[in-house]
């Protein structure tokens, strides 16, 4: 069996590529986190299956490579020099509305804006979209105990893929082993390298389960059904993949609420009038009957467009739910006058003032598909300053 080092040049070179590439990816999913409220807002993904690739454009990102320059060159690939650690090399002028660039129906002559498409399948956003989402203010209640999976790199093996060597560990081993041998020294074989490695923990999780709300009432327009339930998909699938043993209560409501299933949930058209107090009424019923607080974390969420009769009933409602609940969130989806202002709604309104003080009681307004994605990070955040009104 062949000796090689671990300071040999073609593995240094090696290495250097795998870190140029683990940066270059870290920067693709910089730039797709930042942009997380339009992407996840979209229609395509919302109703993408499991496996499906989503492509996402990008600006400018293109994973480095070598460039051949023109012959007069003096070196392949060479620039023009004076650049300085940290310049952007723009591949055309930075305003797209630049004159020349081609940009809308009008003619050009100069080059555009390169835009690259990142590929990411379903798992892999939902990664990104939950990766700091958590249920707030969760506490030890109850004997009974939630399981889930989580994967912990705690664990050193003989094989593995190159990215996961352990470089010091593949060095004593090969130190002790050459100290055996009587010729003591760094030199390296293939027995000697040793990876970092993963297993699977069993991690117990506290009790919770979410009461999911939705006004399905005749005010409930398009855009405003569409917002209620991209939020509720994009809730679901958090905790399922975070929470999978938490229990979710579907309710739908207009002048009267019933627990539905998941599928009633989202597929039920709307009409009717609005009384959400029903909703509120029928949550305190499901915690009395099913689930007992001194065992339960309980998360009630409404979505409604702020439009109700009865503003007062909920308020009083809200106040019992207070004592028994982790946090209670409400969230108000405007698509008219109230879009076009900083206020919330009739019902919204009254929550605020009767709860701006509360901490367990977060109100979200989303005026906007886009507003989707703050909205989960306001309701889901570890952070108390995010969960205030």
């Amino acid at each position: 069996m062949s000796d090689f080092s671990l300071s040999d040049n073609n593995w240094d070179l090696h290495r250097r590529a795998e870190r140029d590439k683990t940066r270059h990816n870290e920067k693709v999913k910089e730039v797709i986190k930042k942009n997380l409220g339009e992407i996840i807002s979209q229609q395509d993904i919302i109703t993408a299956e499991n496996g499906k690739i989503v492509k996402v454009p990008i600006r400018g990102l293109e994973l480095p490579r070598i460039r051949y320059g023109n012959n007069d060159r003096q070196r392949i690939g060479q620039g023009q020099g004076g650049t300085q650690p940290g310049d952007i090399l723009a591949q055309g002028p930075d305003d797209d509305e630049a004159e020349g660039t081609g940009t809308g129906k009008r003619a050009g002559q100069e080059p555009g804006t390169d835009f690259y498409d990142a590929e990411l399948t379903i798992e892999e956003l939902t990664a990104l979209v939950f990766e700091d989402l958590h249920l707030p203010n969760l506490e030890d209640r109850g004997v009974k105990q939630i399981v889930s999976e989580t994967a912990d790199f705690n664990s050193i093996s003989k094989r593995g893929i190159a990215s996961n060597l352990d470089r010091k560990r593949t060095l004593m081993e090969a130190y002790r082993r050459n100290a055996r041998e009587g010729t003591p020294g760094w030199t390296v074989r293939k027995e000697d390298m040793r990876y970092k490695t993963w297993e699977l923990i069993e991690e117990p999780q506290r009790n919770a389960v979410i009461i999911a709300m939705r006004d399905v009432s005749g005010s409930m327009g398009e855009f405003e059904a569409y917002v209620c339930r991209s939020f509720y998909f994009w809730m679901l699938r958090f905790l399922k993949k975070k929470y999978s043993s938490a229990e979710i209560v579907f309710i739908t409501c207009h002048t009267e609420a019933k627990e539905v299933t998941e599928s009633q949930f989202f597929s039920l058209g709307d009409s009717g009038g609005t009384k959400m107090d029903a909703a509120y009424r029928l949550a305190l019923k499901l915690i009395d009957q099913r689930y007992n607080p001194r065992e339960w974390n309980i998360y009630p969420f409404l979505f409604t467009d702020g439009y109700n009769w009865g503003d007062a009933a909920c308020v009083e409602l809200m106040k019992k739910l207070i004592p028994i609940c982790n946090m209670i969130g409400y969230g108000e989806i405007a698509n008219d006058v109230w879009s076009q202002s900083a206020h919330f709604a009739p019902l919204g309104q009254a929550f605020e003032e009767a709860f701006s003080e509360e901490e367990r009681v977060c109100l979200v307004k989303i005026n906007s598909k886009e507003e989707v994605w703050p909205a989960l990070q306001k309701f889901f955040s570890k952070h108390p300053e995010l969960q205030t009104a």
